[in-house]
């Protein structure tokens, strides 16, 4: 089968069709005060208590409101989705991939306009950075996915003479729960659409910092023709629906994309209630790192700092993949230092309808206090230095400026804790010590997402990939860290970054389905004896 084609990425140039559409759209979102429903059942449920919604940008400004749910919310949303099971499970194949597919059109169509602008505006997404998530990688991983399930179909045994055999590729038996993070709009919507597609029915809770866009999806899909029921959107505490999730004896599945420590904290309480489970759940997570870039004194100086600024710096450094720390040799470090500092430097930082910055807000204020936590501590240490950053502001948005830290420690907290926010610490080892130095990088760190190494030479390169086979699910060879994109580089680490179950490639949805094996034989033994007992 041809595999589909990577949605192409719009540019925005001034002037540009799209970016006439773009600022258009954004100034109609700021002023809308959109009022966002749940989705229950296919309906549009509204509720008395509201929560207000900000942009990170400007905290004064109000985006609009949605309507907050509590546990009889999730109750019902998973009372309407094992409603629904039956007939989705019942639905083929290629039906339920033409819902995606068109889903994908509208996103890359009709929808795809407002729903980078409510990224950019929900979540202070730049709109290249909108574009490559809310559209684009949203686009691909409907796409993909649709084609991944009917390769999955195509997979049966082998039917000797006289039987025949197949494999029936049946969804879970009870509901998904797709828990789902603020930074990415386009894993807010695979995470719950993956198991669907399936034939599974959901219960969604995204995060509460990315509902504008999240309600976007779940709009898309109601007009792609999703049945009723089959995926229900919730916005409540997260102890809250866990409470009514996990104690429900037909949940049959996670899938989860946020903190480590929420992760583990969610597999424990599902151990902790196997009992009650009609089955063993699925448990499918991709959770933090602390990514990493090594370069070797043979490495190409430009591409090294390109790499570094935008792995570290793009969306603020707002991405489970984004460079955090760097081990750069003497000889190299003499001479990027200043360039590395400059280039920084230069990084404009402000609102997403700004359209000459780079960097925008961090999320929040609780992502504000930990990042700048962070700082903090690096200049109060003596085994580290602020090359350069190292200000903040939270009076109109939470703003966090672009900081290098150089440390003489490998060992230094902010070599070693995920900080989830735009600081790159560097460590500057000697020259004739890289092999020592990637063990270093592979043993420093409990995480094991993403990583890069950055040499002219084979030797190196070839080392780099086999210390540090278990230090990165995603491992990249003069390239940034960052940026996997659908069908090209399917994204998961191991460790404690998650079970690397490859977002965007056919191994995450094998997940999500329930095998059952089918035999005939056309011609069954009329006599119990075997040859041997003659």
């Amino acid at each position: 089968m041809v595999l589909p084609t990577n949605e192409p990425v719009l540019n925005y140039r001034p002037h540009s069709e799209e970016r006439i559409a773009l600022e258009k759209v954004l100034i109609d979102c700021y002023r809308s005060h959109v009022k966002i429903p749940m989705y229950i059942g296919g309906r549009r449920v509204h509720t008395g208590q509201k929560r207000e919604i900000h942009p990170p940008h400007n905290h004064s400004l109000t985006l609009g409101e949605y309507s907050q749910g509590n546990k009889e919310h999730v109750e019902q949303a998973i009372k309407e989705a094992l409603k629904a099971h039956k007939a989705w499970a019942d639905k083929p194949q290629w039906e339920r991939n033409e819902i995606f597919i068109k889903a994908a059109d509208l996103l890359a169509t009709k929808w795809r306009i407002p729903m980078n602008a409510a990224t950019m505006a929900g979540q202070s997404k730049n709109a290249f950075q909108a574009e490559i998530d809310a559209a684009c990688e949203l686009i691909d991983f409907w796409r993909f996915n649709a084609h991944f399930a009917k390769h999955i179909n195509l997979i049966q045994p082998l039917s000797p003479e006289g039987t025949s055999n197949r494999l029936a590729y049946r969804p879970l038996e009870g509901f998904v729960f797709a828990l789902t993070p603020f930074n990415f709009t386009s894993i807010a919507g695979n995470l719950p659409t993956a198991p669907a597609l399936m034939g599974n029915v959901v219960v969604w809770k995204p995060a509460d910092s990315q509902i504008y866009s999240a309600h976007i999806i779940m709009e898309i899909l109601l007009e792609a023709g999703l049945p009723e029921g089959v995926i229900n959107l919730v916005y409540c505490d997260g102890p809250e629906a866990g409470e009514v999730v996990f104690n429900h004896p037909e949940f049959a599945g996670l899938h989860f994309t946020g903190s480590t420590s929420t992760f583990k904290h969610l597999w424990k309480t599902i151990g902790a209630n196997v009992d009650i489970y009609r089955d063993y759940p699925r448990i499918v997570g991709e959770t933090g790192g602390k990514d990493f870039i090594i370069a070797h004194p043979s490495a190409d100086l430009e591409a090294l700092n390109t790499a570094l600024v935008r792995g570290a710096f793009e969306f603020q450094g707002q991405k489970c993949s984004a460079v955090s720390r760097a081990y750069l040799p003497e000889s190299i470090w003499e001479k990027l230092e200043s360039k590395l500092i400059n280039t920084t430097e230069s990084l404009k930082m402000g609102p997403p309808e700004d359209f000459h910055c780079f960097v925008n807000a961090v999320i929040d204020q609780k992502a504000f206090d930990k990042i700048t936590d962070y700082i903090e501590k690096a200049k109060a240490s003596d085994n580290c230095k602020v090359l350069c950053g190292g200000t903040y502001d939270n009076t109109k948005g939470y703003f966090v400026t672009p900081t290098i830290l150089l440390t003489s420690d490998p060992h230094f907290l902010t070599m070693e804790e995920e900080i989830f926010g735009p600081v790159l610490t560097i460590y500057v080892y000697e020259d004739h010590a890289f092999e020592q130095t990637l063990d270093l990088v592979n043993n420093t760190s409990p995480y094991a997402l993403t990583g890069a190494i950055f040499s002219r030479l084979k030797e190196p390169i070839e080392l780099a990939q086999d210390r540090l086979k278990y230090s990165a699910g995603n491992f990249y060879i003069n390239d940034k860290p960052t940026g996997a994109v659908v069908g090209q580089q399917p994204f998961g680490g191991a460790r404690a970054s998650g079970t690397n179950d490859k977002a965007g490639a056919i191994f995450n949805l094998t997940r999500w389905t329930n095998v059952q094996t089918i035999k005939t034989n056309h011609y069954p033994p009329r006599d119990y004896r075997y040859p041997f007992m003659e």
